[in-house]
């Protein structure tokens, strides 16, 4: 949530950058002013109407003291008149309060000043290209193929127990999400990340803090007797570690990993670019979460960058990154990097991981500051990033490493599956 001081002290230049996003951020803005103006102005009439009482109540008894009785009771009645108006203010404030929080949980964050501009994905600038497109044979198959044929995991069996969307993975394909997850973790623990296994439902407060909630609350699943969302990534509830906290600054950089599973119910989405795991209800996932000093936060988002490149390249995939335009960013995120792999059978490349900046948007939702030296706070710089997500990264795999005699295993991943050929 951009932050109102922040609104007041920049507010021509977070206008020009919503203006990425296709917004007409003035008026956006020009809102969230008016708004709390009206509440300035509430608010010095409940200041001054608090006075006057406090002034009177003082006099009260003074004046029964010198026998005039009349003036103190007047002077009571004044004073009951002075609360009824303090009340009066007070549902006032909370009214403009709380329309002023609806209208800025509308607003996105504002991208980044290097973010294209852009309405899709089409929009979006590759920044970077590694390896070779591979030339397949033309009996080459497709992921969804290559699971029935390997028995890697079933679709089918998934609806019998579930619906569409929660494959069940067998045999040597639950080996291999079992070792790509290990090696995802002690990579990331080799880094510095301090892992966490986090509940797999938050409250509401968790999805508000990080921009889930109201924004998306359609693609969550809702435990509606408890009030309780299924966690879509597991960047919410790790994040939400340190809502209502405030760091010390020499705390930074924090930085925490963890491995859950992801629910996200993905309404709407429908056809070929949905089959086999190329989109999921239910899906594994390793997250990387850092919280940074704002003058170092775009530093870190570049070693995030650059730590997930090196995963890819122990999986020995033809990877690209591209910086997302206004258009195609998530409703939090001030820069994001997506890497895309190759799906060799299907020709075409898919999103494995978002890595975002965040700035200070989910930092002002959950009140989490840090104290400087001066003993001053401010407001932390929130990052996430996916690494790796599991279901695109296993369909890259099969379709890329595909062989005559089966599934060729990079050596780095063989370690943990305790084979280099899946057949």
């Amino acid at each position: 949530m951009l932050a109102i001081a922040q609104i007041k002290n920049q507010k021509e230049e977070l206008a020009q950058r919503l203006g990425i996003r296709g917004l007409d951020g003035e008026d956006l803005l020009n809102q969230v002013l008016a708004l709390d103006e009206k509440r300035r102005a509430v608010q010095q009439e409940a200041d001054a109407a608090a006075n006057e009482m406090n002034v009177i109540s003082k006099q009260i008894g003074q004046l029964f003291k010198e026998g005039k009785t009349e003036e103190a009771n007047a002077a009571k009645a004044k004073t009951g008149e002075l609360k009824e108006k303090a009340k009066t203010f007070a549902d006032q404030l909370q009214a403009i309060e709380n329309e002023q929080r609806e209208l800025l949980y509308t607003i996105p964050n504002a991208p980044h000043t290097s973010v294209p501009k852009g309405n899709s994905e089409e929009d979006n600038e590759v920044v970077k290209s590694v390896g070779e497109i591979p030339e397949m044979a033309d009996d080459a198959l497709p992921h969804w193929e290559l699971a029935k044929k390997y028995n890697v995991f079933d679709l089918e069996l998934g609806v019998k127990l579930t619906g569409a969307g929660f494959p069940v993975y067998r045999n040597k394909g639950a080996k291999l999400q079992r070792a790509l997850i290990q090696l995802f973790l002690d990579n990331a623990t080799a880094m510095g990340y301090e892992e966490i296994q986090p509940p797999l439902m938050i409250n509401e407060a968790s999805g508000i803090g990080t921009g889930q909630l109201p924004d998306k609350e359609g693609q969550m699943y809702h435990v509606t007797a408890d009030d309780f969302y299924l966690i879509p990534t597991a960047e919410v509830p790790i994040t939400n570690l340190f809502r209502d906290m405030i760091l010390d600054e020499d705390a930074f950089p924090i930085k925490m990993c963890g491995y859950t599973p992801c629910f996200r119910r993905e309404a709407g989405s429908y056809g070929k670019d949905v089959k086999g795991l190329n989109r999921l209800h239910q899906f594994d996932k390793v997250e990387i979460v850092q919280f940074a000093h704002p003058d170092k936060s775009y530093q870190v988002l570049e070693e995030m960058v650059t730590y997930v490149e090196t995963l890819l390249v122990k999986l020995e995939l033809p990877y690209r990154i591209l910086r997302l335009c206004g258009g195609d960013l998530s409703f939090a995120s001030a820069l994001t990097y997506d890497f895309e792999v190759w799906s060799a059978a299907q020709g075409r490349w898919l999103e494995v991981s978002s890595i975002s900046n965040f700035e200070t948007f989910q930092a002002n939702r959950m009140k989490c500051r840090y104290r400087d030296a001066d003993n001053k706070k401010h407001l932390v710089h929130t990052l996430n990033g996916s690494a790796l997500a599991l279901p695109r990264i296993v369909a890259s795999l099969l379709e890329n490493h595909q062989t005559s005699e089966g599934i060729r295993i990079p050596e780095a991943l063989a370690k943990y599956t305790g084979f280099d050929l899946l057949n």
